[in-house]
């Protein structure tokens, strides 16, 4: 059985793909399926996600449309047709048996190219609002998952199932003294600003999306010194921010600050259970992370995101009681301050809140997509 994935743009799109094809190998091993899986899309993030996957990948150009005028916008115009052409050509030498889709521009020519071919598609929506390509795509395909119950709106009801998203990370049984060896978690050793002693001090884990976000990054330079008075602080900054971000720092990070570009797998699963409180952006995949970790969250939605569908999604999850939302064109570092302490100094508050984590996550996500893959040949 050949399953084509596509999708991308961010890390956002090729999480829950990873996931999805850690399942259907599960599957295909226990039911003797002869099973090959392939990736159709754009290089982005690609090397980071499907590396280790045991995953045929295909790089091709893809056109991103943007809400507002760029100059970028021209040229992705002329990538379109030409990727188009890419998909087709690849997906006829392939052939697969079944394509799913996790959106995203880079998703659009090979959906465009198994609905040529009439291959059976199943596409998934992370966020509560659907973006333009799923939106389009959801007219040419078999079925469609949804990781929010507000997103069925804009989809044919006969086609939609709320499943959730898929994450990538097992979260579960994580054991806490070898993470704190992985981070080198130095809270039972002198402070940074203080020659006493602290024992124990909460942790928190800061990280924005796959690109990083600059406004959080900005925020926790703001509050670093008030932060390590209490806390122990592990940051993710993205890539592109990395070396800017510790140059303004110093010579020397303090003990108590972890600073990193971004975490392998293996390293963030220690992250999330390591964690007391985590702050992050709102994709999809993030939520759903911090869902299945089961800890309290503070969610800074990007204000620029098509749609604004990071606020939706954060709002939805915020619902379950599991998360507190500060706007970014609202953040001073006092609030910021404030809201961290309110929840870490209230232990029942942040309990309550990683219940509420608890009752939105969805740990077979990955599996259900895996499984519905696989009936819409008949091999369940």
């Amino acid at each position: 059985m050949r399953i084509l994935f596509t999708g991308g743009g961010s890390g956002g799109h090729l999480s829950p793909i990873t996931a999805v094809a850690r399942q259907l190998k599960e599957i295909a091993s226990e039911k003797n399926i002869d099973l090959r899986l392939f990736y159709l899309g754009p290089s982005d993030f690609v090397n980071e996600f499907l590396e280790k996957e045991d995953i045929k990948v295909k790089t091709i150009l893809a056109g991103k449309l943007r809400r507002y005028f760029s100059f970028k916008t021209i040229l992705d115009i002329l990538k379109i047709p030409i990727g188009l052409i890419q998909a087709i050509l690849f997906v006829y030498a392939w052939m697969p048996d079944v394509i799913f889709s996790k959106g995203g521009y880079g998703s659009v020519p090979a959906v465009f190219a198994g609905w040529l071919f009439r291959i059976p598609i199943l596409i998934h929506e992370s966020d509560a609002i659907p973006g333009l390509a799923n939106r389009l795509g959801g007219r040419l395909v078999k079925k469609i998952a949804l990781s929010f119950s507000s997103s069925k709106k804009y989809f044919p009801l006969e086609k939609t199932a709320l499943i959730g998203n898929p994450i990538r990370l097992d979260l579960s049984y994580k054991n806490k003294e070898e993470g704190r060896k992985v981070f080198e978690i130095s809270s039972d050793k002198p402070s940074a600003f203080s020659s006493e002693k602290v024992m124990d001090k909460p942790i928190i884990l800061i990280m924005g999306s796959s690109q990083g976000a600059e406004a959080i990054n900005e925020m926790v330079l703001k509050t670093l010194s008030q932060l390590l008075e209490k806390y122990e602080i592990i940051h993710i900054c993205g890539q592109k921010n990395y070396e800017k971000h510790k140059e303004k720092i110093g010579p020397t990070l303090p003990k108590e600050y972890h600073l990193y570009p971004f975490l392998r797998e293996d390293q963030l699963r220690y992250g999330y259970t390591l964690a007391d409180l985590i702050i992050s952006r709102a994709g999809a995949s993030s939520i759903f992370e911090i869902a299945a970790a089961q800890k309290p969250s503070i969610l800074i939605p990007l204000p620029t995101a098509a749609s604004d569908h990071q606020r939706e999604n954060a709002f939805e999850y915020a619902k379950s009681g599991g998360a507190v939302i500060l706007e970014q064109t609202n953040l001073t570092p006092h609030l910021f301050l404030t809201e961290i302490s309110r929840i870490l100094d209230n232990q029942e508050l942040a309990q309550k809140m990683g219940e509420g984590a608890k009752s939105f996550s969805t740990p077979e996500a990955g599996q259900k997509i895996a499984e519905e893959l696989l009936n819409l040949l008949k091999y369940c």
